[in-house]
């Protein structure tokens, strides 16, 4: 596994086909500060800029995966703070794959605390997997603040009455793994919860089988469903299939499976259409 050596608040690493990203402030609870703010954007756009990554694997260090801003950090450095505010305005914020239009697969690996403005991160994942003795809360509405970006990303993934029951509890309550589970938020729970890197890495070995072209047309497919009424999604996701015909992807996919090998698929970068 290769890691790259210039983030102070992440780790970035390379394993194979599986980019990891990974929350390095374990003693914040992986909280934001001004600097993981700005090495986030750059991150993200590394990985999914590299032909030789093919999924994405966010997690973080220590006994939580994210815990949201770092507000007595970001209130001590002004300048950051007022940045972070016009981008939160103007709904330019750049924390998560979504916002950084990666269009590559990203898996998020939950373990321990994911609060406030790390459900950002549960929301734009494509796979959620989590710990067993993970738990979500959103404290917005127990110190005076609006919940908004996140729980509106979340309710179009996810049932309304669930998100807004975490959303008006706020503190008072705790969404355990197990129930998320149920209500579809994540698609497994790891048990132990030691395994969960393990778990992680299993399934994006699976999904990095996979052709790059081919999911990453996929993904906006997808994501473009959420942004549109039925019929539009539908003519916007038959405009990505037929995008790539024509593809060698598309030949040497039939033929390997003929063959009974593993496909050589095209590589790609990450693809950024406006």
């Amino acid at each position: 596994m290769s890691e790259h050596p210039s983030y102070e608040t992440l780790i970035v690493e390379r394993e194979g086909p599986i980019g990891w990203l990974i929350f390095n402030r374990p003693d914040r609870g992986n909280a934001m500060d001004a600097r993981m703010l700005h090495e986030l954007e750059r991150a993200w756009r590394e990985l999914d800029t590299d032909p030789a990554v093919r999924v994405i694997v966010n997690a973080g260090e220590g006994q939580s995966f994210q815990t949201g801003l770092d507000v007595g950090q970001l209130g001590r450095n002004r300048d950051a703070l007022r940045e972070q505010s016009r981008r939160t305005k103007n709904a330019e914020l750049k924390l998560t794959a979504w916002h950084n239009a990666v269009w590559k697969p990203v898996i998020a690996a939950v373990n321990g605390t994911c609060a406030g403005g790390g459900l950002h991160f549960v929301a734009d994942a494509d796979i959620v997997i989590a710990s067993s003795d993970a738990t979500f809360v959103d404290p917005h509405v127990s110190i005076g603040q609006v919940t908004a970006y996140e729980v509106v990303a979340l309710v179009r993934k996810s049932p309304m009455e669930a998100i807004a029951r975490m959303a008006f509890t706020g503190t008072h309550e705790r969404l355990p793994a197990r129930r998320a589970y149920e209500l579809g938020l994540l698609s497994e729970v790891v048990d132990p919860p030691e395994r969960l890197r393990d778990a992680a890495r299993e399934l994006a070995q699976k999904v990095a089988r996979n052709s790059p072209a081919a999911m990453a047309a996929t993904k906006r497919a997808l994501w473009g469903a959420l942004e549109r009424g039925l019929t539009d999604a539908c003519r916007a996701g038959s405009a990505e299939l037929v995008g790539m015909w024509g593809h060698p992807d598309q030949t040497e996919g039939p033929l390997a499976f003929a063959e009974k090998r593993e496909a050589e698929w095209r590589p790609v970068a990450g693809a950024r259409p406006a």
